[in-house]
């Protein structure tokens, strides 16, 4: 697929909303003014350590910079899904040469999302193409103002940019691997991808899965309760007790964590739009706890209980 053609359908399409993750539990009140942690999450990543796990085979997942990375490496090169946040480079190339020497050949963007996608132009720079799904490209291109952060994310040009895009699906033949990408509609963005490694049996599915914490919803770019699951629902019917997944966020896991993750989102959502229907505020709802259930595993991360309540009660 043309990159011209997919940059002229984004004309001058912007994100709106909310972006990304949140780190506080942010109140949905227009007006109200907004502490952005961008510049901390910037520093935090700056300076944190870059962990490498090894999998499967010839696969590690590197951990410490946004988003995790997963690492396929081989005597054809490398291939990464994900890049991290750009100002953890330094590490992150120290952590891939210690894995081996092969050059960079390929990233892969699972969504659009600055925690993943911000590495995208070193990572170019070191020799890589960069393929993602096309609704990727257009956000990029387009950038993001995220009022509830009172921050603009700038359009991305240039280095950064996706150079193969793809719609549905595509697959690559790399380092002796068979490797399918997968895009099921809009999920918790309109620009998610899951990353099959078949040979290895590793399925890497981004911020579809968010493995012990409550999820981040981008309700502004496509994203809703109910595709998340119907993503989630995919991604078990695409995995065995053998996989091993790989979320955006949160330690590996496998099927039994991703289906318990698809259980509680089912829940949650039961429970938020029932209130919602018997007329229930959303100070209300939030105050209700629909999530208690389940805050003592996935309420102590980035997305707080009260605000994945606010996320859900939007979209029902």
């Amino acid at each position: 697929m043309s990159i011209s053609s997919v940059l002229s359908a984004a004309g001058a399409q912007r994100c709106t909303g909310f972006a990304i993750a949140a780190i506080f539990s942010v109140p949905l009140i227009a007006g109200a003014e907004v502490t952005t942690p961008v510049i901390a999450i910037n520093d935090d990543a700056a300076t944190a350590e870059i962990t490498v796990q090894p999998l499967r085979d010839n696969i590690s997942v590197l951990m410490g910079s946004g988003g995790n990375i997963v690492v396929l490496n081989g005597p054809d090169g490398k291939l990464l899904g994900d890049a991290g946040i750009a100002v953890s480079r330094p590490k992150i190339e120290a952590a891939l040469a210690a894995i081996g020497p092969a050059p960079l050949k390929y990233l892969i963007d699972t969504h659009y999302h600055w925690d993943h996608t911000d590495g995208n132009a070193w990572v170019h720079e070191d020799g890589a193409t960069i393929i993602a799904q096309e609704n990727t490209l257009q956000r990029l291109t387009s950038g993001t103002r995220v009022i509830e952060w009172g921050y603009t994310f700038p359009p991305v040009s240039g280095d950064g940019l996706p150079t193969e895009v793809f719609r549905s699906d595509k697959t690559l033949q790399f380092d002796g691997e068979t490797i399918v990408l997968k895009h099921y509609g809009s999920g918790h963005t309109d620009t998610d991808i899951s990353i099959y490694f078949t040979k290895a049996d590793v399925l890497q599915v981004g911020d579809i899965w968010w493995n012990g914490h409550y999820p981040f919803l981008d309700n502004g770019a496509g994203g809703s309760i109910d595709g998340l699951i119907r993503w989630v629902n995919e991604c078990i019917k695409a995995s065995t007790a053998h996989t091993i997944i790989v979320p955006g966020h949160g330690a590996v896991g496998d099927r039994a964590g991703l289906t318990e993750f698809r259980d509680m989102l089912v829940t949650v959502r039961a429970n938020v739009a029932r209130l919602k229907k018997e007329g229930k505020t959303l100070a209300e709802t939030v105050a209700a706890r629909p999530t208690a259930a389940f805050d003592a595993k996935y309420g102590d991360f980035l997305i707080s209980p009260a605000f994945f309540t606010q996320l859900i009660y939007m979209d029902v």
